[in-house]
């Protein structure tokens, strides 16, 4: 896989954008808003429920299932387990977002039950969350990562693709997905300034790339689904920050090009590549 073919892309958003795929997102109280916005402006349909009452009329229904454990509570965890255990059943796709894996038990344990209950074909986290998922602890300040090793997280990607038998994204300066096998690099090809000053300053947007994985998921298999997710992210962040390059403007920037983004743009401006360990 390489940036020289890269008109799939443009295929499989136009494929969401035809479709309009229903992502049912179990997500946290601080981006349900975020998140249902970048998915229409993608061009899917989200629902946004994590009522356990709903589930079972809801799962078998949805494209999709998104879980992100950002916000905690027994409520919201039983929900989450009852609801990959459906999909299961029902052979959805899923995508989890371990939000803050590694920075306590309690969100550690539970992204490791969501794992071990479920069947999840993508997990996608910054380069501390993963480490979590791996058994190594302490390298999550908050829900951001804390440091970034760029060997590590090819190998980390790797690692917990081919333990948990899932596609694994590792995201930050440089993206890294892998299914057990091997691993892929996505990257820009021109380094953005403005991109690099406002992405920390914005809630949020690692949970916007996880929903947009998920819109991709049910149009494409879930490695290509979560090369595709990162890529449109990176593209329409790129284009955002160079036309707003502050925060809020920023925002509203980045669901404008998610609306309008095609194909061209993204083999413009990304590249992927295979990687060796």
């Amino acid at each position: 896989m390489s940036s020289s073919d890269l008109g799939w892309i443009g295929e499989a958003l136009n494929n969401v954008r035809s479709r309009r795929p229903l992502v049912h997102n179990i997500t946290n109280f601080v981006v349900m808003n975020t998140t249902a916005n970048a998915l229409l402006a993608l061009g899917a349909s989200p629902i946004m429920s994590h009522a356990i009452e709903d589930l079972d009329d809801l799962v078998p229904s949805a494209d999709v299932l998104v879980v992100n454990i950002g916000t905690l509570d027994e409520e919201f965890i039983y929900s989450m387990l009852k609801a990959v255990q459906i999909a299961k059943a029902y052979n959805k796709p899923v995508v989890l977002d371990p939000v803050g894996a590694g920075a306590t038990k309690l969100r550690t344990r539970t992204a490791l039950m969501l794992v071990e209950n479920g069947r999840i074909s993508v997990i996608r986290g910054n380069f501390g969350e993963i480490l979590a998922l791996a058994g190594e602890f302490g390298k999550t300040k908050g829900v951001d990562s804390a440091a970034y090793d760029e060997r590590r997280a090819m190998e980390v990607a790797l690692e917990v693709a081919s333990r948990f038998n899932s596609v694994v994204g590792v995201t930050g300066p440089i993206d890294y997905v892998s299914d057990g096998k091997k691993v892929v690099r996505v990257g820009l090809r021109t380094n953005s300034q403005h991109l690099s000053k406002v992405i920390g300053r914005v809630t949020g947007l690692g949970c916007i790339v996880t929903a947009l994985i998920g819109a991709f998921l049910a149009v494409e298999d879930p490695l290509k689904a979560c090369i595709a997710g990162i890529a449109v992210f990176k593209a329409a962040a790129f284009r955002a920050a160079e036309e707003a390059p502050y925060p809020g403007s920023f925002h509203v920037k980045l669901y404008d090009w998610l609306y309008r983004l095609n194909g061209s743009d993204v083999s413009d401006l990304i590249e992927v590549s295979n990687v060796g360990l």
